[in-house]
């Protein structure tokens, strides 16, 4: 187990004074993969790697396009058209150079699945997009070792008093959750354990019009394309670090 360095422990002090040096320990050692580096994930991220995460891997396969500026905590003006993976790792060693990140510029789905060892992780966080890589995930990662948690839709919303957290099946008026319940019922395969997820009952339509593929190919990806706000992905995702962090004093009180 290696502990922080003198110039980590500077970096972290705040943390440590609060959490103490047993959870700190622990938090120096876990190892989190984050799946999803965008709205929802690169908040989440970032947040682990200011509390103190040091072993960190972040996985996503797209790059930054000028509609993520709006909500996506790497995208910038000046970073579009960049990796996400590779942006958001500069980003992060600049938080922490000492830290241990590693970014993987790939689609976790069924047939990628096999290359990922989830054993190997403390703990998992889902902020996929795509339904059906959505579930293979959850599948998986509750089938693993880790301690798992999931961000449900976060497109669509205003309120950021309504941001709740529910165990999967307690989750109410989330057409993703929904969709997904069914999905793994229809399958006949459910989850072998329970997880947390950060979901948010309020649903309003779309009031503009998206952006043409031309004007942004990004979006034409994408199966359905709906409006998002900053503060509410930026809840989720630090809501999902904040999870982490929890479980992690959790084991110390």
């Amino acid at each position: 187990m290696m502990a922080y360095s003198e110039k980590e422990k500077e970096l972290f002090a705040r943390t440590g004074l609060l959490l103490g040096p047993e959870a700190m320990e622990k938090m120096s050692s876990a190892r989190v993969i984050v799946f999803g580096i965008g709205g929802v994930g690169s908040w989440c991220a970032e947040s682990l790697v200011r509390s103190g995460i040091r072993h960190l891997t972040i996985v996503d396969a797209d790059t930054v396009s000028a509609s993520n500026v709006n909500r996506q905590l790497m995208a910038t003006s000046a970073t579009i058209g960049g990796i996400k993976t590779e942006v958001m790792l500069r980003r992060l060693l600049e938080i922490n150079p000492e830290a241990d990140i590693i970014a993987r510029n790939e689609v976790y789905t069924e047939e990628s699945a096999s290359a990922f060892d989830l054993d190997s992780y403390d703990y998992v966080v889902d902020c996929i997009d795509s339904l059906k890589d959505k579930q293979t995930l959850i599948l998986n990662a509750a089938a693993s070792r880790a301690v798992f948690f999931s961000s449900m839709g976060s497109a669509l919303k205003t309120d950021p008093t309504k941001i709740r957290v529910a165990e999967f099946w307690n989750v109410r008026g989330c057409p993703l959750g929904s969709m997904l319940r069914k999905r793994l019922r229809q399958k006949g395969t459910l989850p072998a354990k329970k997880f947390l997820c950060v979901y948010d009952e309020e649903v309003l339509p779309n009031r503009g019009e998206a952006p043409s593929p031309e004007a942004d190919p990004g979006l034409f990806r994408k199966a359905q394309v709906n409006g998002t706000l900053a503060h509410i992905t930026g809840i989720f995702g630090l809501t999902l670090a904040g999870l982490v962090v929890q479980d992690i004093i959790n084991q110390h009180d």
